[in-house]
């Protein structure tokens, strides 16, 4: 009896030495059931998808808009004024003359007033610029849809990356009820 309990306790630390081993080799992996192997990759085929983005553009356009010119009366005004106070002088004399002279200013500044450029309305084109988001669609590879083959068996994954020519698998056993 002693010698089949030492047997026992030999492939008991033996079986525990083998899974270790195979721990060591592939850290994290705590799943007794478990290994790792190899499989052939019969075919990995590329998934797209469309990823949208917001770009901010800038939008430009022209656009006709009304615009006042305001003139410039003042130079009338003055002009009138100058023209209205020679003549004024040159009609009076004496003391009659100064006031002949202010008053062909007065009257000559008047009418230059009226009759100078007041401005006026205009149609002008402008450009006007406002920022707008369009989106932005771009197609890219999202994952690999992969096809392989393990011990005769013929597997599908989705992957994130392509895997080339071999691809290592977890192989976990477990006991069906």
């Amino acid at each position: 009896m002693t010698k089949i309990w030492f047997s026992a306790l030999v492939m008991a630390l033996m079986a525990t030495g083998v899974v270790h081993a195979q721990d060591a080799r592939y850290p994290g992996n705590g799943d007794d059931n478990a290994h790792y192997g190899w499989a052939d990759v019969l075919r990995a085929d590329p998934v797209q998808g469309v990823t949208r983005t917001n770009v901010p553009q800038q939008q430009c356009y022209d656009q006709q808009v009304v615009q006042r010119d305001r003139g410039n009366s003042a130079a009338g005004t003055v002009l009138g004024a100058v023209i209205g106070g020679v003549l004024g002088h040159t009609v009076g004399k004496g003391d009659g003359r100064t006031a002949a002279t202010v008053v062909g200013a007065v009257a000559g500044g008047a009418v230059g007033n009226r009759v100078s450029d007041h401005g006026g309305d205009y149609a002008t084109t402008q450009t006007r610029c406002r920022e707008v988001d369009t989106v932005s669609e771009q197609r890219r590879i999202i994952g690999y849809d992969v096809e392989y083959r393990y011990r005769g068996e013929v597997y599908m994954s989705r992957l994130s990356y392509d895997p080339g020519e071999r691809l290592r698998v977890r192989v976990r056993v477990d006991p069906a009820d």
